[in-house]
């Protein structure tokens, strides 16, 4: 495909991909932004596209892939990272007393309730309660992916039915 009917295709998708970039974006001044830099990609990488191949579906990929880059982008400038050492008071709420009875009963319910489990549940619902993603526990303990979220769902599943009579 030489540049000028690259050109032309693009100029013909225009109308869809600003309609595309309205329902990813939902306000009119990013969907115009996200098509823009959408277009300058493809541009750039005029090079890499195969001619005889959809090239609506080609840019449409390109638009969908910014917006999800820039969307992460956005979360992770929005991430608050505390740095202190006791994170473990971040969700407490304000009027709750730290060494409260009632959390501690919880906790201590919770620890028993997950304790009575087999070792397979126990395992995966620690690690994963520990900050651990659910494919790195896949990987540490040599099991398929859905078995492990499979296993932490029904550990959590078992937790809910437990202590429903205890809030």
């Amino acid at each position: 495909m030489n540049t000028l009917s690259f050109r032309r295709e693009l100029i013909e998708v225009q109308d869809d991909l600003l309609r595309f970039a309205y329902k990813l974006t939902t306000d009119h001044e990013d969907a115009n932004d996200l098509l823009q830099e959408t277009s300058l990609k493809a541009l750039d990488n005029e090079e890499k596209y195969t001619p005889e191949t959809n090239f609506k579906g080609w840019i449409y990929t390109i638009m969908r892939n910014i917006f999800i880059n820039n969307y992460r982008k956005v979360v992770r400038e929005q991430t608050f990272v505390d740095y202190t050492e006791n994170l473990y008071h971040l969700n407490l709420s304000q009027d709750s007393g730290f060494e409260s009875t009632e959390s501690a009963y919880d906790l201590k319910e919770m620890r028993k309730v997950v304790n009575s489990l087999p070792k397979e549940y126990r395992i995966p619902f620690a690690m994963h309660v520990s900050g651990f993603k659910y494919r790195e526990i896949a990987e540490k303990l040599d099991l398929p992916l859905g078995t492990v979220k499979s296993r932490i769902f029904f550990t959590r599943q078992k937790l809910q039915k437990e202590l429903k009579d205890f809030r």
